[in-house]
């Protein structure tokens, strides 16, 4: 692993890391914010997961997470959000490919030798920081934007007792049904759709719920809400009778500005079920 930069913010320290990645056979970049009580022992810690297009830096230097997780003792990753560089598989399409893994393990070609995002982000990058930094293994929770919402709440329903909380801005929530999801599924996953249940959420929520607080914000004039589709986890929610909050903010769209709106309410919320 190696440090690429190491800044002072709200008392602790934003750092950015590279390392060489055997899930992505890459090299993989992430960010890690640790608040001043990490120099006193492992902090609990809150994963965010981007969105398409995006890397590690744009939540890091646009959400405005690291004062409100600097409040409540929290650390916070920020992975990227695919493998990259040369000889890694891309598209001329923003939305798959390179910035767009979708926090999937790709079965099919060209993407299956790097396009390994599930395996990164749920056992590689996890093991490496806990290992590596002042973080609690035990005491973990997840969000994420968009794509990211998306691996936010797969993830926390596909690993059982892993997360605490999960919470999600803007998330695509039933991407098997929904232009955001039937392409890089069946590009990734092949045309078996059987195999694509487990990477939507509202499937999952239905099947299995989430043993925990689930938190998700849409923006009301989100110019992607249709193929968003929150009304679908909405649906699965209420059939399971899941402990969730799921609201639609008047007037908010798809953007950063959304998300650092709301970001004190679901740090707050993580922090809740993190200190429990």
């Amino acid at each position: 692993m190696k440090t690429v930069s190491e800044n002072r913010c709200f008392g602790g320290v934003q750092g950015v890391y590279t390392h060489a990645s055997a899930a992505t056979n890459c090299d993989m970049t992430f960010g890690l914010f640790l608040p001043e009580e990490a120099q006193d022992g492992p902090v609990p810690v809150l994963w965010y997961l981007s969105g398409l297009t995006c890397t590690h830096e744009n939540a890091m230097v646009k959400a405005g997470a690291q004062s409100w997780a600097a409040e409540q003792g929290i650390a916070l990753v920020f992975p990227d959000t695919s493998p990259r560089g040369e000889g890694v598989a891309d598209d001329d399409a923003y939305d798959l490919g390179q910035g767009a893994g979708f926090y999937v393990n790709a079965t099919q070609d060209p993407w299956k030798p790097h396009f390994q995002m599930w395996d990164y982000v749920a056992e590689e990058l996890p093991a490496l920081v806990t290992s590596e930094f002042a973080v609690d293994a035990e005491r973990q929770a997840i969000t994420g934007h968009s794509m990211g919402g998306h691996g936010a709440l797969t993830l926390a329903m596909g690993l059982p007792g892993r997360f605490r909380s999960v919470s999600a801005f803007s998330p695509i929530c039933n991407p098997t049904g929904s232009d955001w999801g039937r392409k890089q599924l069946g590009a990734y996953l092949g045309d078996d759709e059987s195999t694509w249940s487990r990477h939507d959420a509202s499937l999952m929520m239905r099947e299995t719920g989430f043993d925990g607080p689930v938190l998700v914000d849409t923006g009301t004039d989100d110019q992607f809400i249709d193929l968003l589709k929150p009304e679908a986890l909405a649906d699965a929610a209420n059939a399971r009778r899941q402990e969730a909050t799921l609201r639609l903010q008047r007037g908010y769209d798809h953007s950063y500005f959304f998300v650092s709106t709301f970001m004190e309410d679901h740090i707050t919320f993580h922090a809740e079920a993190l200190y429990r």
